[in-house]
């Protein structure tokens, strides 16, 4: 199972944050660029978000469609990758004393990548996993603990 977890150091809702802004998806997420809303008010159920995949010379659009958004706990996603296929992430987002606790939980669903979904894919996913986690707490830590951007 594709399942990874990470402390960061600010409350919940600084997290949220940051997973409410559909320009800002690009800065955690790791092989897309240039996202921007498509569908409805992000992160609504059935609300998307549109971006630019990347995966070396290779180029394609891309959309995450929010599936279940129940604030302040949960965020899942599906993400379409073109021929790759698609992958429901799952975020559960846990208070931990003064920090969150953030778990993800990914599974290739269609496409090319749920036909060829094993243990190695995992693996695969845990890699992209430990980046992404790491890329979302060096954002959600960049952010005052109060959740508004400096300057803003």
């Amino acid at each position: 199972m594709a399942v990874r977890h990470l402390y960061v150091d600010r409350d919940p809702e600084v997290l949220w944050s940051v997973l409410r802004d559909p320009f800002r998806y690009s800065e955690w997420v790791v092989g897309t660029f240039r996202s921007h809303p498509e569908e409805g008010h992000w992160p609504d159920v059935g609300s998307s978000i549109a971006y630019e995949v990347r995966l070396g010379p290779a180029r394609m659009r891309g959309t995450t469609v929010c599936r279940r958004h129940e604030h302040p706990r949960e965020l899942e996603l599906e993400a379409h990758a073109g021929r790759l296929g698609t992958a429901r992430i799952a975020l559960d987002i846990r208070p931990w004393g003064d920090g969150t606790l953030i778990i993800v939980d990914e599974h290739p669903l269609r496409g090319f990548g749920g036909a060829a979904h094993n243990g190695v894919s995992d693996r695969l996913i845990q890699l992209r996993h430990r980046r992404m986690l790491a890329r979302l707490g060096r954002v959600v830590e960049a952010m005052p603990r109060s959740g508004v951007p400096a300057g803003a």
